[in-house]
């Protein structure tokens, strides 16, 4: 068997693993078991576990989370765009949860700066399209606060804190808010939202 054989099928066992059992259960002896490789064959073409597995999710990217952003239909809402994408990203791992959760573990670990990467050059593009036609300051604005709100919910995932269908009503609810006009809830909340505060310009002091 071919070296690119044989690594695409550890490859389809750590998924198997992954898919079924989660993170954890990804030991190289039962890799090897399930492939009928040894461990030596293991270590020849994948140096650690974790670019085992950094390998397997961006394979698991490359056909579920990563392929290109549906185009908007006409007429479509900020809040309707944003949660095209956010869709489009989040429902391939609300049917494959284990599939998240790996994806944030390996994430962390040697080389796994890569399936940020891959996740990012479907998404930024996208994104950007979304924002481009409002005022900059605020598309900013929405932008970073969507981006830590993502990254937060799918950390509280990973940590049992949250359901994985929690995760895009949540994104819904904060994209809504962003989006929305909510001075009645603000009014109600304890009165007019205020302007935001500029900083003074430093006075400056000439030398004598």
């Amino acid at each position: 068997m071919a070296e690119s054989e044989t690594s695409d099928l550890i490859v389809d066992v750590v998924l198997a693993l992954l898919e079924s059992e989660g993170y954890d259960a990804v030991q190289l002896r039962t890799v090897a078991r399930d492939a009928h490789v040894s461990l030596a064959t293991i270590y020849k073409l994948f140096r650690t576990r974790d670019e085992l597995v950094v390998t397997a999710v961006g394979r698991w990217l490359t056909t579920n989370g990563c392929a290109p952003v549906p185009p908007p239909p006409p007429g479509e809402s900020l809040y309707d765009g944003l949660m095209r994408v956010f869709r489009h990203v989040f429902e391939p791992w609300e049917r494959s949860p284990r599939m998240l959760e790996a994806y944030h573990r390996a994430r962390s670990t040697p080389g796994g700066e890569r399936l940020e990467q891959q996740t990012m050059a479907v998404i930024e593009p996208a994104g950007r399209a979304v924002l481009a036609d409002g005022e900059p300051g605020y598309m900013q604005d929405i932008a970073l606060v969507l981006t830590n709100v993502a990254y937060a919910v799918v950390a509280r995932f990973a940590a049992g804190e949250l359901d994985i269908t929690a995760i895009l009503p949540t994104l819904e609810r904060a994209a809504y808010r962003l989006t929305a006009n909510n001075e009645r809830e603000a009014r109600a909340a304890g009165g007019p939202s205020p302007e935001p505060r500029r900083r003074r310009p430093e006075q400056r002091h000439d030398a004598t």
